[in-house]
C-alpha cells in the first residue's frame, strides 16, 4: 500500500471513530474519554505529516496530545469537545461559499468535472448551473448546522458554555442530548443529504460516467488525496 492510500485509509478510520468516541465520552461524562476523542481529531489532521515523517507534524502532534493528556482529568476536556461539530461545519460552509466567488469554480462543479474526466468548460450549461446551486445549498445547510451546534453547545448541562460560566440557560438540554445531535444526527443529516442529492442528480442527469452509487463512490476515491488537497487549498 502506498503512502497516499495509507493516509486515506487511516483518515477514514479516524473519521469513523471520532463520533463514536465523542458520543461515548459525552454519555460517560469523563474527561479521559473526551481527551481520547479529541486526540483522534488531532491525528486526523496531522496524519499526512506523521506518515511522511515530517518533524513539524510530529512535534505539533506530540505537543497537542500532551496538552490533551494534561486536560484529561479536568473539566476542560468536556468543554473542548463542544467545539468540533460547530467549527467543522462552519469551516466547510465557508469553503463551499468561498468557492462560489469568481474567479474560483464551485467545489461541486470541480468535483463533477473531475468525475467526467474533463474541464469545467466541458460540462453542459444545465449541469454547470445545477452544481453551482448545489454548492450554495451545501454552504447554507452546513452553516445552519454550525449555528445549531453552537446554540446547543451553549445550553447543554452540565458541561455547556453557559453552565460552565455559572449561568442558568433559559432552555437547557442534557449533555447526552447535545451529543446525540452533534455526534450522530449531525452526520446523519450530512450523509442523508449526500445520498438524497445523488438520487436527484441521477434522475435529472441520466447520462453519467458511473454505473451506480458504489461506482460513484469508487470514482470519488480514485480522484486521490492530491485532488482533494488541491480542491480545499
Amino acid at each position: 500500500m502506498n503512502p497516499p492510500s495509507s493516509s486515506a485509509l487511516a483518515r477514514l478510520l479516524l473519521a469513523i471513530a471520532y463520533p463514536v468516541l465523542a458520543h461515548w465520552a459525552s454519555h460517560d461524562g469523563g474527561g479521559a474519554l473526551a481527551a481520547l476523542a479529541l486526540a483522534d481529531l488531532v491525528v486526523f489532521v496531522t496524519i499526512d505529516g506523521l506518515l511522511g515523517l515530517r518533524w513539524r507534524a510530529w512535534a505539533a502532534t506530540v505537543v497537542l496530545l500532551a496538552a490533551l493528556a494534561a486536560s484529561a482529568f479536568t473539566p476542560y476536556a468536556q468543554m473542548l469537545l463542544l467545539a468540533p461539530p460547530m467549527l467543522f461545519n462552519g469551516w466547510l460552509a465557508w469553503w463551499f461559499g468561498r468557492s462560489l466567488r469568481a474567479p474560483r469554480e464551485a467545489l461541486i462543479t470541480r468535483i463533477v468535472a473531475a468525475l467526467h474526466e474533463g474541464p469545467v468548460s466541458a460540462l453542459s450549461p444545465e449541469l454547470y448551473r445545477y452544481t453551482r446551486r448545489l454548492t450554495a445549498l451545501w454552504a447554507v445547510v452546513l452553516a445552519v448546522l454550525a449555528l445549531v451546534n453552537g446554540a446547543l453547545a451553549m445550553i447543554a448541562v452540565p458541561d455547556g458554555v453557559l453552565a460552565r460560566l455559572g449561568q442558568v440557560p433559559p432552555i437547557a438540554i442534557s449533555q447526552e442530548q447535545w451529543s446525540w445531535f452533534a455526534n450522530l444526527i449531525n452526520y446523519g443529516i450530512v450523509g442523508g443529504m449526500f445520498a438524497g442529492e445523488y438520487l436527484v442528480r441521477q434522475r435529472r442527469f441520466p447520462v453519467r460516467p458511473e454505473s451506480g452509487f458504489f461506482d460513484f463512490m469508487h470514482r470519488m476515491a480514485k480522484l486521490g488525496p492530491g485532488f482533494w488537497r488541491e480542491l480545499f487549498s
